[in-house]
This record gives C-alpha cells, structure tokens and sequence, in this order.
C-alpha cells in the first residue's frame, strides 16, 4: 500500500506541535536551577556507576563463552584470564572516575548542588550516558597523553599556527589577545594558547567535560601520574587481546606549569548563553565544535556579534551533527557550502580556506578499525568597518555558574 501524502491540516498540526515544543523549553530561574541540579547529580550517578555498568558487559562475555562446546573453550586458555584482567582494569578507572568526581559541588560559584548526603541511592545509568563518559575517558587520551600528540598535531597545530601568525609576538602584547576557544573540552587547544602568552579563555557545556577538566587542570601536577584504561570497553577489531587493556598515563605535561602572569581560565555554560557581549573578542578558536549546536546559524550569528571588528574566527571540523538522530530534538544539518554561504552573508571575509584536512577525533591506533574525518579549515574575519548587527534572534536563558578553582576562573 502507498504511504498517503501529508494533508495540509497535518503540516500544521506538525508546525503547531514544533511551536508548542519550543514553547515548553521556557521557564522560571528557580525551575532551571532545578532542572540543572538533577543533571548535575545525574551524571554525578554516571560517573560512580560506571564499573557496575562495565563489570555487567564483562560478566555477558564471560556467559556467553560458558555456552560454547567444551572443547571449544579448551582451545581459548587465554579468554577467561583476559576478561580478569579487563576487571581489574575497570576497577582502576572506577577509582579515576571517583577522583573526578569528588568534591564537585565545589566548583562552581552561587551554585548550591547539595552536600553529599543528599545522595540518593546508585541508579543504573542509561546507555546513551555510559557511552558519553567512555568517549570522556578517551578525551584524556586525545588532550592529556602523549599518545594524543598525532591528534593534537592535526587538529590543534593548525589553530595556534594560525594564531600566532596573525598575532605575532614581535608586533602586538599577546596579553592583550583575547582569544575563545568555545567547546573547550578537556581544556588542553586553550591551555597551549595561554602558554604562548595570549588571554585565552575555554568554555565547555558538558558536565562530563567540566568535571574532567577540573580534575586534569587543578588536581594533577604530576606528568603522567595517572593511569587509565580506555580501550577495554571495546571488543571488536583487537588485534590482540592484550591491546584492550594497554594502559594510557596523563597528563603528558605538568597543566599548573603555565608562567605566573598566564590569563587562562574556563567557563561552564551554554555557549549562546554565556557570550552575549559584542565586539569582545579579538580572535575564535573552534575546533570539532560547530556541529554541536542545533543550528550552526546560532553559533554564525553570536561569533560575529561578539568578535571585534578586525577579529578572527579559525575553525576546523568535521560536520557531524550531534542532534542528526534524537527524538524531538531540532537539528538543522547544513552541508559546509551552506555554511560557507551563511558565513559570507552575514559580513565575514574569508582568507585561508582548505576544504580537506584529514583527522582522527580519539583514535585507537591499535584498532581493526579507524575512522577519518575530512575536515574544513578556515579562517575568516570580521571587516574593520563592521559591527555587530542588532534586531537578530538571541537566546536567553539561565547560564550555569562559572567555576573558579586554580587555573579556572570567573567570568564577570
């Protein structure tokens, strides 16, 4: 049987649904600070109940190879002596995971979370959850090892490249730099740019992220003082079985070395939220970031209203749009011409453009599989004569509280 086309009644019952959707989204302070402290204790819930949620898929595995003929299981003397040692591995990065999360509700400033006796008994995660925090862990890899340096190389050496040939030390005060690097993550594209001397400032959404790099930028001063094991959640395309718990030791430099006079810090919030101000900032530094939002006009449209004019905006990224599959979440998916278009029509000029930058985004370089992003590079810039626009859309809402220990810091 054909499908029946749409009646006209039908696309507006959808319209009407989409505006009453967005209508829900709105509401009171006390009702968002509500809603933000049952997300910060739900991921809290994440990070504790992650070696149950592992141990779980450990113990399937184990089950599963119980099934096979006896003279099957003879054959693989080394299958169950594996899985314990993936167990104790799982414990170590349980023990990680608990120091990350420890003393959280200190972070951030006017922001009241509870004490830890408001802690309810451990939930099961979801699955969606877990995953976030098994690509948290392998940021660690990524930012903070030095089996990250080939990823950093591709996708951070090209930004600070860049940044230091527009800003060159001999000709202005990288002091009087500001740089932003939104979608910070584990913090380490900002920290290089503030070692060079410039203001640089992350900012991060995730509570995953924040937690994480609180932790690595505040709490370790050790280089590679700490171990973890990000490898052992996958059983597929290993090579060999010892490959899914080789260990991986951060931080690959000492994060509380910067010189004393460094202005470095990280701000948690909503990007659109957060940075309102126009004309504040002499340069943007995004990278694997403007995928993320649920429409990249939004993002367009607040780099250009708070970038100076003169300013730069450098990207490179894929486009890996984060909300492409969710249920009732709104997702534009913009092919990079599009974009490109959108970022000429709002005032930018273009200067460097390469439209295929081969990168990696938290490779396991051992694995059967590996996944490589053709990324764009670009950087353009805001005309002197230009100004931010006004009368254009701007979201409103509640920001989560900048958090302000060591080398994080207010945003006033």
């Amino acid at each position: 049987m054909m499908a029946e086309s749409k009646t006209e009644s039908s696309v507006e019952e959808e319209q009407k649904e989409t505006y009453l959707y967005k209508e829900k989204i709105k509401c009171s302070p006390e009702e968002e600070e509500r809603l933000e402290r049952l997300h910060f204790w739900k991921i809290i819930n994440v990070f504790r109940y992650y070696s149950a949620h592992v141990h779980e898929r450990v113990s399937r595995a184990e089950r599963q190879f119980f099934v096979l003929p006896l003279q099957h299981q003879m054959l693989l003397t080394d299958f169950i002596p594996n899985l314990n040692r993936i167990r104790k591995c799982i414990d170590h990065n349980q023990e990680v995971l608990q120091a990350i999360v420890q003393n959280c509700i200190h972070m951030f400033e006017n922001m009241e979370y509870g004490e830890e006796d408001d802690i309810r008994k451990m939930q099961p995660a979801s699955t969606f959850d877990m995953d976030k925090l098994k690509s948290t862990i392998k940021q660690f890899v990524r930012d903070w090892s030095h089996m990250g340096k080939a990823e950093r190389d591709a996708c951070y050496q090209p930004i600070i490249d860049e940044i230091v040939e527009i800003f060159p030390k001999d000709i202005c005060d990288p002091r009087q730099v500001r740089i932003l690097v939104p979608g910070a993550g584990l913090g380490r594209l900002a920290w290089e740019i503030a070692k060079l001397g410039y203001a640089c400032q992350g900012n991060e959404w995730s509570f995953f992220m924040l937690f994480s790099s609180n932790f690595v930028l505040n709490r370790c001063s050790e280089v590679n003082s700490r171990t973890l094991y990000p490898w052992i959640h996958q059983f597929s395309n290993n090579k060999q079985s010892a490959d899914q718990t080789r260990p991986v030791h951060f931080p690959d430099v000492n994060p509380q070395s910067l010189p004393p006079n460094s202005d470095f810090s990280m701000v948690a919030g909503d990007f659109l939220e957060v940075y309102t101000e126009p004309c504040s900032w002499d340069c943007i530094a995004t990278c694997f970031f403007i995928d993320t939002t649920h429409n990249v006009i939004d993002y367009i449209d607040t780099i250009w209203k708070i970038l100076k004019p003169g300013g730069v905006w450098i990207n490179l990224g894929p486009l890996l749009y984060h909300f492409e599959n969710m249920a009732n979440e709104l997702s534009i998916e913009l092919s990079y011409e599009a974009i490109k278009s959108v970022i000429l029509k709002f005032g930018f000029k273009i200067e460097i453009e390469k439209q295929s930058v081969p990168t990696t985004y938290t490779e396991n370089d051992r694995s059967m599989l590996k996944y490589l992003y053709d990324c764009v590079f670009f950087v353009v810039r805001k005309p002197l004569d230009q100004f931010a626009p006004s009368g254009l859309p701007n979201t409103n809402g509640a920001v989560m509280q900048d958090f302000l220990k060591g080398s994080i810091s207010e945003r006033t």
